[in-house]
């Protein structure tokens, strides 16, 4: 899996068939999932184990077999358990709005006039089908794949209007725009993680007081702001070490660690293992 970052640039699929598939495991070097958010639609499906995860300001535990509907603009962000998770992602509107009677549905979505239900568990074991077809097809990429994998996307939606499996959007909800606060902010920690960066200077991204940003940010990312920051070098240093033939200072350097010994600690602490031993277990992989 390509790693899906925060405002996301990167393209899914191609321009002739915006909806692509990704699968991760433990030897993925982003198999944790730093908080992020991206245009597209994204829907996640756990396979094995579990997945702690984040929406915006909810949190949810989820199990094997699960589907995780992400929307547009959702911030997420995930610590997986002995899991393996696939996603499909993908732009509606090119994608699926080929026609009026099809538009006028969607349309509901794009406008924030509903909110489509975040978690899809065997209570509705019709999405779940619907969701293992899109799947397969997108795994095996057959004959026809891209027909099969439309077509169980159209009968998934299909049967959300159906089954009613959405709720209608608060107007002017005042905790998303205190989350649209807190996009800036992700995005300026993940162009900036190799300097230094201040409490002060998050907070007044943010347009918080520091008590307050502290306070806010925690109740939605689980963690301090710096606690957060140290998190996410250390991701990236693992990242920096799977993909790139690099030393373990070099990688410390490059993700804003200026005392190694620090990140030693600091990479022990988020990952339960030095670095060295981070990379021998990549060797062997």
């Amino acid at each position: 899996m390509h790693y899906l970052d925060y405002n996301e640039k990167q393209a899914h699929g191609t321009a002739d068939f915006p909806l692509a598939y990704y699968y991760v495991d433990e030897h993925h070097p982003r198999y944790h999932m730093p908080f992020h958010w991206h245009k597209e639609t994204e829907l996640l499906r756990i396979v094995e184990g579990q997945l702690r995860l984040s929406l915006d300001d909810r949190e949810y535990v989820v199990s094997a077999g699960e589907l995780i509907y992400i929307g547009e603009g959702v911030i997420h962000g995930g610590e997986p358990e002995n899991c393996i998770y696939e996603c499909a992602v993908f732009d509606p509107k090119p994608l699926l709005m080929h026609t009026h009677a099809i538009r006028r549905y969607l349309y509901r979505i794009q406008r924030r006039q509903i909110q489509i239900l975040m978690r899809f568990t065997q209570k509705q074991p019709e999405i779940l089908t619907r969701a293992e077809t899109l799947y397969g097809s997108l795994r095996k990429k057959s004959p026809g794949w891209e027909m099969t994998s439309l077509g169980a996307l159209f009968e998934l939606y299909g049967m959300i209007f159906d089954r009613e499996y959405y709720t209608p959007c608060a107007s002017g909800d005042h905790t998303q725009g205190k989350l649209k606060q807190l996009k800036p902010v992700l995005e300026y920690m993940e162009l900036n993680y190799q300097s230094p960066i201040t409490l002060e200077d998050l907070s007044r991204l943010a347009g918080m007081s520091s008590k307050y940003f502290c306070r806010f940010f925690r109740a939605v990312i689980h963690r301090t702001p710096i606690d957060y920051l140290n998190y996410y070098r250390i991701e990236r240093a693992c990242y920096l070490m799977a993909t790139e033939d690099i030393s373990v200072t070099e990688a410390a350097y490059r993700c804003g660690f200026n005392d190694s010994s620090y990140f030693v600690r600091a990479f022990k602490k988020y990952k339960n293992v030095t670095p060295r031993q981070y990379m021998q277990r990549l060797e062997k992989t």
